[in-house]
Order: C-alpha cells, then structure tokens, then sequence
C-alpha cells in the first residue's frame, strides 16, 4: 500500500510539473490580438523598375507578383501598433507620410503606432509622385508610374484597415538564426573603394524571427529579416520579382501553409548577396534563408509579452556645408558623388539656401521586457548594428532599416573617411551627410529606446 502510494504521489508530481510547463508555455489568456492581411501589388500595367539607373524601360514579365503585408498588434491594455511590409525598393516621406496619415484618420492609431517597411528589391516598379522624364523615362511611362504610385497608397491604407479590424487572440515568440547570404560590397582598391567584393569585410549575417501563434497554437504569421541588399538581380534583369526575399516569403509560406510570411531588412547598406546575377542565384538564396526561418521556427523560441509601447521621432542629422567651388570640384569627381554636387549647385543658381540638415525618422517599438524593435530610416551601412548595441545593449534587440522614409544611404563616420558609394548621401533631395551624423542618429535611437521602457545597457 505504501508502495502504491508513493507511486501516485510520483505521477501526481509528474503531472503537475507538465502542467506547469504547458501552462508556462501557453497561458490561459493570450496576452495579444493580431490582425493579418496582405494585398497584390503588382502593376496592372509594366512599368520601369527601381534601383538601377541605366533601366528606363517598363518590365517585361512577372516572375513573381510582389505584396504588401500587415501585422496589427493589441496587447491586454489596448495599446496597438500596425507593421506593413511591402516587396519595393523603398518608400519616400512623400509617398509614406500621407498613407500614415489616412491610417491614421481611418483607425484613431498615431504615427509611432505604424511602422512601413520595404525589402528594397531592385526588381520592383520605380514610386513616384510626379512624372520625371529627365532621367531617360518615356512620357507614357511617367504618368503610369504615378498611377502606380497613388494605387500603392490606397493599397497600403486598406491593408492596415483589414489588418486592424480583425483581430485575434495571439501568441508571440522570437528567435534569432544565421545564413550566409550577404558579402560586404566595399571593395578597396589602389583607387579607392569601388562596389565589389569584399570577404573580410563586416556584415550582419543574423535572421530575427518573430513567430505568431493562434490561441490554439496554429502557426498564423512569420516576420523576419536579413540585411543585405535585395540586388541579386542585376541591371540586366527586366522581371518583376522580390528577388532573394521574395522568394524567402515564397519558400517559407509554401513550407507552413496558412501562415504569412513578412521580411523586414536589416543594416545592408553596404552588403550586397553572394553569388548574384541570375534568377536562379535569387531562388536559390531566397530557399537558403527560407530554411534557416524554418530551423529557428522549428527550435524553442522565447515568449514575447506586452505591454507594447511604440515611438517615433526624427533626428535633426547634419548635413556637409560645401562652398560653391567645393561643389564644381565634385561634379568631376566619383560618378557616386557627382549628381548630388550637380543638383546643389542647381538650388544655388535659383537663389535657394542648401539645407544643413535632414530630418531622419527613428521608431521604436517596445515589447515588455522582451524584445525591442529599432526602425531605422534610409540605407544604413552595418556599422550602426555594433554603434546601436553599445548605446542601449545587444540583448533582446531587432535592428531594421530601410523604414518609414527610404532617402538615400545613411553612412557612418568611418565609411565616410574611406569614401565609396555609400557616401553618396540623399537622393530624394540634395545634401551629403557629415560625420558628425552618426552620433546624432545613435543618441535619438538611446532617446527613444529610454522613453519606450527598455531597461538601460549594464
């Protein structure tokens, strides 16, 4: 009898440590809402392609339609935010601003709940707002990109709507994997660095994962993201894809039906894939990162709880202040530097001042004491990735870029000292950045990270 007891008591103890697991692992009440959508956003009619300047011409076929997804969050006390990724190159202030205000409008959220994120393929239409033939594009073509551009816009505001109006009880959790795609493209040479290859040179080869689980446990949504250039195409190509991250969505929803699949880009500014050029080297990319998504969604993931706490702000960054004769030198310098010096000393022949500085928005999102979600804005170099964990720590952090305003390449001081292709400032407007940036840009991403609740770095 005492051996009988003793024996219940050791299952009565056995079942009550899974229960503890199980309950730790899946708590009564899920601590999210999350609402999903996604929408099309191939053109109807071809277009010119973004990323490279010497293709002017519309695209010639599809390899893949392109989307644009949304995740809406609401944790227990109703704060909620909403992430939109889309397959583009990458969203200017002139195109994201308005949609975030029409979100606004249509869903009470204010600007930091809403995050825009793009992939930044060079295989997906050119955006704009007015029709630009100067750069080689037919008139025809210009007035389609505009077209475009404004059904994008209705596009990303009615797939934040959707987003927001279905939400469901969730589960989050995380994780962070390695592939190795990406090869710093800052190649030195005896004249001077050039876009290559460079072995040695730093990147960020880690894939944060962000898994959404139903209340049920049902796989319902997957954000990740790798920094590295979406250029696995070349100039060459004339068919309309994500290049390696679409293909990395493609693979991943293929291998887990019913979920959705949604890429964020990291700090590549400066990184290009390897080996490029073909569509296959994009599949076959896109497959390798899609594995490595799957491995860490597969592999014990830590909980992600709330309260979600998201801000937003812009730091005033500076910009070089160059004299008249300054800039004529640099319209014969390095091609990368040569359009920029040009378009300044346009504003100056029509009596304008050069502006000194440029206003770069920087989000964060705050997930308890679990994770922290750095949005950074334009295309920035790998250097802010060691620069933005020693402001505010390596751990529980996601850095993204290429967020809410994609406005040329954003440098750090050391890039800026070597020269080369990254330093070629703004695009969307005129003005190189000054080395002084850096520092201006890393105390706004400590600023918010303080104001959004993330614990200080030891």
């Amino acid at each position: 009898m005492k051996t009988f007891l003793r024996d219940v008591g050791r299952v009565w103890v056995a079942i009550s440590v899974v229960t503890l697991v199980v309950a730790r692992a899946y708590p009564a009440e899920s601590e999210w809402k999350v609402g999903l959508a996604n929408v099309k956003i191939t053109p109807e009619t071809p277009v010119p392609m973004a990323g490279y300047a010497s293709r002017t011409k519309p695209f010639e076929k599809v390899e893949q339609d392109i989307y644009a997804k949304a995740l809406a969050l609401e944790d227990r006390q109703g704060n909620r935010g909403v992430l939109i990724t889309t397959d583009l190159i990458g969203i200017s202030r002139a195109v994201a601003e308005p949609v975030c205000q029409r979100i606004q409008d249509k869903t009470k959220l204010v600007r930091s709940q809403i995050l825009l994120s793009s992939s930044h393929t060079h295989s997906a239409p050119i955006l704009s707002l007015e029709e630009r033939t100067e750069a080689g594009v037919a008139p025809e073509d210009a007035r389609n990109i505009v077209a475009f551009t404004h059904s994008l816009q209705d596009k990303l505001v009615d797939v934040a709507v959707q987003a927001l109006s279905g939400l469901e009880p969730a589960r989050l959790s995380w994780g962070s994997g390695v592939a190795h795609l990406a090869m710093n493209r800052r190649e030195f040479t005896p004249r001077g660095v050039i876009l290559g290859v460079n072995p040695r040179g730093l990147v960020d080869r880690s894939v944060p994962v962000l898994r959404v689980d139903s209340a049920d446990g049902k796989l319902r949504a997957v954000l990740f993201d790798y920094a590295c250039h979406n250029t696995t195409l070349t100039q060459t190509n004339f068919s309309l894809c994500g290049d390696y991250a679409g293909f990395a969505q493609a693979y991943i929803q293929e291998r887990f039906p019913g979920a959705q699949a949604m890429f964020m880009i990291g700090c590549g500014g400066d990184a290009n894939p390897y080996p490029r050029g073909t569509m296959e080297n994009a599949r076959e990319l896109g497959a390798t990162l899609g594995r490595e998504v799957g491995r860490v969604l597969e592999a014990p993931l830590r909980p992600v709880s709330g309260p979600l706490n998201c801000v937003f702000d812009h730091a005033s960054v500076p910009l070089q202040q160059f004299s008249r004769a300054e800039l004529v030198k640099m319209t014969n310098g390095p091609s990368w530097q040569t359009g920029n010096a040009k378009a300044m000393l346009a504003k100056l022949d029509r009596g304008e001042k050069l502006a000194s500085v440029y206003d770069v928005p920087v989000a964060v999102w705050q997930f308890g004491s679990d994770l922290t979600l750095v949005g950074l804005s334009g295309e920035v170099v790998v250097d802010y990735v060691p620069l933005v964990e020693q402001a505010i720590g390596p751990l529980q952090l996601w850095i993204a870029a290429y967020c809410n305003d994609v406005f040329g390449y954003f440098p750090s001081a050391r890039v800026l000292k070597e020269g080369g292709y990254e330093c070629r400032g703004l695009y969307t407007t005129e003005g190189f950045f000054a080395p002084t940036a850096q520092d201006v840009l890393v105390a706004k991403v400590r600023e918010l990270a303080q104001r959004a609740g993330r614990k200080p770095a030891e």
